[in-house]
């Protein structure tokens, strides 16, 4: 246990940004967070900085897009920057044929506009399964709007279906700046970095080497702010890689640090193994932990039987498996009432929620999926809200219920299917890794 009291010892010392008990607010909807999003953008007097794994070429990409166009139209000296993964932007959806991708939009848009502004590629890593800009955020002036969602129709419920997510307001000028900082020296202005909405001729794609040395540089950058160790604040974190990611060790100690409850959000359960050691830990301890996890049919790569499956498709089931796995070693805390497992499913939308609450106490809310590929591959970022005079708890207890009305809590391990419950493709496929033993090597890009 003194391990324990040393981490929330570490965890009260943090640093972080001065925040007033209304400087924080809370979106619940996709729709909620496109509405606030467009109203910032077509005020905002000096500065946009938007970072996201893609903006898409369909309805609500575009109208965003043109949205930021309207704003440089009225205020031509705005400083406009939107950060997308490089790979991610130059290719189509999966399954998708030809020449394609986001990035042969922006050119489009860019060339056509009066007052154009730089939509931006980010190369974390020189191939995209290999790792991917995760970063997020949408700086706008004195604004911070987090959320993991990126941009298109289903993040923002343009149409029939949408993808839940989670959605915070935060109006801190040192917050916003501290990451529009991070985002001007430590990613735009490397070599590696290209402008994707620049004209065919003047295309520049990253070099080899400089993709490398980026990766480098990226796992040192930090946020730099004015911090406090009192009163409540706003601590913003980034991490990259295994090695020295604050990010992940933040995580880590937050879990451990935890006195009594977590409420833990994740759409793909594959936690790493040190995460899920500490999550043992808690349950050993005595204490509980809740964890709100998308139903297989509510995760994005979820493909219904009616239709035709590709390999993409084993994804939700191999994610399912290890949910498995976790709820059957810890049966006896989920009859004890310490570990409550909450499957979502609404329908044929999705769940792409992420975050953890201690004590509700502390909050961290993050794109990170807490899983491999996130804790060692992506470039990920997060803030932790310390809520040392409890003014947001009930804001935050509000958040966990509205996230719990299409849940349903899980009593035993066996109500999640086995194997040979699967359609007969996903079984093919799940029995080819065990039999090639591909098993281990995938749960680590999960």
């Amino acid at each position: 246990m003194a391990t324990h009291f040393k981490e929330d010892a570490l965890l009260d010392k943090l640093g972080g940004i001065a925040l007033n008990a209304d400087a924080v607010s809370w979106l619940l909807k996709p729709k909620d967070f496109k509405q606030a999003l467009l109203t910032k953008i077509a005020s905002a007097t000096s500065s946009i900085y938007i970072a996201a794994l893609y903006v898409e070429d369909d309805e609500a990409g575009r109208e965003v897009l043109q949205a930021l166009l309207d704003a440089k139209n009225q205020n031509p000296q705005l400083d406009i920057k939107v950060l997308v993964d490089y790979h991610r932007a130059r290719r189509g959806l999966i399954g998708q044929k030809g020449d394609s991708g986001n990035y042969i939009l922006y050119r489009q848009l860019m060339d056509q506009a009066s007052h154009p502004f730089d939509i931006v590629g980010v190369p974390v890593k020189s191939r995209e399964f290999m790792g991917v800009l995760h970063l997020k955020g949408f700086i706008i002036d004195d604004t911070v709007i987090y959320s993991g969602a990126s941009i298109n129709n289903i993040y923002l419920h343009e149409q029939e279906k949408y993808r839940f997510d989670r959605y915070h307001v935060i109006d801190c000028p040192e917050l916003a700046r501290s990451m529009r900082d991070m985002i001007k020296q430590d990613i735009v202005s490397d070599p590696a970095v290209s402008v994707l909405s620049q004209a065919a001729d003047n295309e520049d794609n990253p070099e080899k080497n400089d993709v490398k040395s980026f990766k480098h540089r990226l796992s040192q950058a930090r946020y730099q702010y004015t911090s406090t160790t009192v009163g409540n604040r706003v601590t913003p974190l980034m991490g990259l890689g295994r090695k020295n990611n604050e990010l992940n060790d933040t995580i880590v100690k937050l879990v451990d640090s935890s006195t009594k409850e977590l409420f833990i959000c994740t759409p793909y359960f594959n936690p790493p193994t040190i995460l899920t050691r500490a999550l043992a830990r808690h349950l050993r301890d005595g204490k509980k932990i809740d964890i709100v996890v998308g139903d297989k049919t509510a995760n994005d790569f979820y493909i219904p039987p009616d239709q035709d499956f590709s390999t993409i498709g084993a994804l939700p089931y191999m994610y399912e498996q290890s949910l498995r796995k976790f709820a059957k070693n810890q049966q006896w805390a989920i009859e004890n009432g310490q570990l409550n497992i909450h499957l979502w499913k609404d329908g044929i939308n999705s769940f792409h929620l992420k975050g953890i609450s201690a004590d509700n106490r502390k909050h961290l809310i993050t794109g990170s999926n807490l899983n491999p590929r996130a804790w060692a591959l992506d470039l990920e970022n997060g803030l932790l809200l310390h809520d040392e005079s409890g003014c947001w708890k009930e804001s935050f207890i509000q958040e966990q219920q509205y996230i719990l009305l299409h849940t349903e809590r899980l009593f035993h391990y066996s109500q999640i299917d086995t194997l040979q419950k699967y359609p007969k493709p996903v079984k093919k496929i799940m029995n080819r890794i065990r039999r090639l033993k591909a098993d281990f090597l995938l749960r680590r890009i999960l």
